[in-house]
């Protein structure tokens, strides 16, 4: 019993925190000009989101396992997704109107995925093993659709001339949502049924790199799974409303850029995809570090690019995706580079290197532009 209690710690603490903010947590909402009660307001709220967020992976990896592909990829992306979209829709819909939310959000993801989660699991791995292989085709696959989808999503409305602004209109939305959704399903069925051993590891058995990727997280039935996956998301959903007034007021308060958070945002739907990907690289298992960083960067684009258009469509909210000038150029460096990285046969500790740098001139840009 007590081992039970501790292995769902996370999910008790974030189901008490989600009834002490919705009771008689209200009233601390209502003045947040004490530094104090707003920083740690949010120090709680925003912890009990990562460890519950933490807790949804590892549940989301049990079914994986048990139920085996393709349903565990599935699962897990659209666990991790709907964490994402939750706290952007939260943010959007709350107090004043911030239309390069789910831009800066997006662009944030592609960062820390392709830049700085990429080039931290090339560090490991390079200094570790020297170099390190993984399966050229499934690389290739990723970075097509993610090119495609990134220049839809984030590129090609900075120069349409339907509307004033970087957005889309409502035809443009709509169609455009379509494509990027069907366009992410055939790239599902090519992972998962199609050509699944593009995405396995070349140098392992097709049925020994299935049993790794998602060993020693199945600790229950796929019902205890299922439920728990399910109980442990409602929380993150419900607290993303009460972060989403604590990041506007926060922001506000420091005279803080608007996209610190699409970062803040970002951080908190990757840290446990973060820690998987550092540990697979450690452990010699760069096919499964690639399949993470990667995966996040396109499900990030494929799935909540829609999702924002959607929710901006049926409340009318106003939607700006075109990036600026200099997010333009970092990106198509990212993509570049990407391209580059993951275009031999072998990785080693340079590319790590210069992704990281890369990175680092991202987070200088953010707060000195």
């Amino acid at each position: 019993m007590l081992s039970a209690l501790r292995s769902e710690a996370a999910f008790i603490v974030a189901t008490i925190t989600t009834a002490v903010m919705y009771t008689i947590g209200e009233v601390w909402f209502h003045d947040l000009s004490n530094p104090l009660v707003l920083t740690g307001l949010f120090a709680w709220i925003f912890g009990s989101m990562i460890w519950s967020a933490f807790a949804a992976v590892r549940h989301a990896d049990g079914l994986a396992e048990l139920l085996g592909e393709p349903y565990g990829t599935l699962i897990l992306t659209i666990s991790v997704i709907s964490i994402e979209v939750s706290v952007i829709a939260a943010i959007m819909l709350t107090g004043e109107a911030s239309p390069t939310l789910a831009r800066d959000t997006m662009l944030a993801v592609l960062m820390i995925v392709m830049n700085g989660m990429v080039g931290v699991a090339l560090l490991i791995g390079g200094i570790r093993y020297r170099e390190q292989a993984y399966n050229l085709d499934g690389a290739r696959s990723f970075l097509a659709v993610l090119i495609m989808l990134a220049t839809i999503a984030l590129i090609l409305p900075r120069f349409t001339t339907s509307t004033d602004d970087p957005s889309l209109t409502s035809a443009q939305a709509i169609l455009f949502s379509v494509a990027t959704v069907a366009l992410y399903g055939v790239f599902l069925g090519i992972q998962t049924v199609r050509h699944s051993g593009f995405f396995l590891s070349p140098e392992l058995p097709v049925s020994v790199d299935n049993e790794t990727a998602h060993a020693g997280h199945a600790t229950g039935s796929v019902g205890f799974h299922a439920v728990m996956l399910v109980l442990t998301l409602l929380p993150i959903v419900l607290l993303s409303k009460k972060l989403a007034i604590l990041i506007d007021t926060g922001i506000a308060a420091l005279a803080a850029p608007l996209a610190l958070g699409g970062v803040l945002v970002a951080l908190l739907v990757l840290s446990p995809e973060g820690l998987a990907a550092f540990r697979a690289a450690a452990e010699n298992r760069l096919q499964r570090a690639v399949n993470i960083c990667l995966g996040s960067a396109l499900a990030t684009i494929g799935l909540t690019v829609p999702a924002v258009l959607a929710i901006g469509l049926l409340t009318d909210t106003h939607v700006v995706l075109g990036l600026g000038g200099t997010e333009l150029v970092l990106l198509v460096l990212t993509l570049i580079l990407s391209m580059m990285t993951f275009g031999g046969a072998k990785t080693n500790i340079l590319q790590g290197a210069i992704h990281l740098v890369l990175f680092f001139v991202y987070m200088v840009l953010i707060f000195d532009p």
